[in-house]
């Protein structure tokens, strides 16, 4: 396989893995979106707000943590949709809220399944309203029900001294899936309308926070938003790469290092060439010859003679005469040049160790 064609593959093994890996890691949104007023999808509520404003009804979003909803002097009432509740619990600060003459309307209370019709038609005041679940509520004393039939309540309404609060066991009652069902807008316009308070919507628990709440709980602090995300994903995701990245060069982790491009001698490698196969042949007595001539003519020359080989004899005069040194080195180097036949390996060595003598001595 061509390099090239090997980094595309590896390349995309390594991209469906971080795809796979971000749609099972990554964190779903959508649950806490769902019943939101921004949400414009068929489990949002932005139709259902608009409608209110609309009609002219006040109503407003909340964006604060439940401590400053208690903090309110005037009361007000608070729709919650889809605040997966899994049975109506109020506990003992939201039961002395709704004792000063609040109202909590909650859409969204899982209860049982039952045996009723997924899509239903409930009669009210205010026209037929379209209900799409099998959930009910059993009705309890104290309570009044709102919508529900033989299976059991829808809605239903339970009081608190002053206050009420009102439950839905579908998260869906006026979504904007329903926006063809003009009763169902209606009915929850007068749920929350009935008690003449300021209405509020709970978008807080949708994830929407205003600027000084994000502020107090360091969400415009960039460091502490990315403590807070799933980094274990991209961490993985990195990972990734990283492994593709070094199998993929074949190399270990480290500063690239710079080949050096040795410099070639053409004559160098022409006389190792040349050796080797002159050794492999045994050619030792034309290594000699070869060899023995060159270094003759070099000590003609330091002797200061011309550049025509001397019989042996006559350069063992002459070198006697110039230098007074015993010539006996020099006799036995120029006897085994003249004989011209082979020498092993050992003799050869001591031979050209002599001749380098020689020449460190003149």
């Amino acid at each position: 396989m061509k390099r090239s064609n090997r980094l595309a593959w590896l390349g995309a093994i390594a991209l469906v893995a971080i795809i796979v890996l971000s749609l099972i890691a990554a964190p779903r949104n959508s649950t806490i979106n769902s019943g939101s007023t921004y949400n414009r999808a068929a489990d949002g509520y932005g139709a259902w707000y608009a409608y209110m404003q609309q009609q002219g009804t006040t109503i407003k979003r909340w964006q604060k943590p439940w401590k400053d909803i208690e903090a309110q002097k005037k009361p007000m009432t608070l729709l919650e949709v889809n605040s997966s509740l899994g049975s109506p619990i109020i506990n003992s600060a939201k039961r002395e809220w709704l004792q000063k003459g609040n109202t909590l309307v909650i859409l969204g209370v899982r209860y049982p399944v039952t045996a009723a019709d997924f899509h239903t038609m409930q009669k009210s005041p205010l026209g037929d309203v379209k209900i799409d679940t099998t959930r009910r509520h059993d009705k309890a004393d104290k309570e009044e029900i709102k919508l529900g039939d033989r299976f059991g309540a829808v809605v239903w309404e339970e009081e608190y001294d002053k206050g009420k609060v009102i439950f839905s066991t579908t998260p869906y009652l006026a979504a904007n899936a329903y926006q063809d069902y003009l009763s169902n807008f209606k009915f929850l316009a007068d749920l929350v309308s009935k008690q003449k308070n300021a209405i509020f919507v709970n978008e807080y628990i949708h994830g929407y926070k205003d600027a000084d709440v994000r502020q107090q709980e360091g969400k415009d602090n960039l460091l502490s938003y990315f403590a807070k995300q799933p980094l274990i994903v991209a961490l993985l995701q990195v990972g990734i790469l990283l492994i593709v990245l070094i199998w993929a060069q074949n190399r270990r982790f480290g500063k690239p290092e710079v080949l050096t491009v040795p410099v070639l001698d053409n004559s160098a490698a022409y006389i190792q060439a040349l050796a080797g196969v002159l050794q492999k042949a045994e050619s030792s007595d034309f290594v000699v010859e070869m060899v023995g001539k060159e270094e003759q003519l070099q000590l003609q020359k330091a002797l200061g003679l011309g550049p025509i080989l001397l019989e042996p004899q006559a350069l063992i005069d002459v070198w006697r005469e110039k230098t007074g040194a015993s010539s006996a080195e020099l006799a036995t180097v120029l006897k085994l040049q003249s004989q011209k036949r082979p020498m092993r390996e050992r003799d050869l060595l001591s031979w050209l160790r002599k001749w380098q003598t020689i020449k460190n001595n003149y």
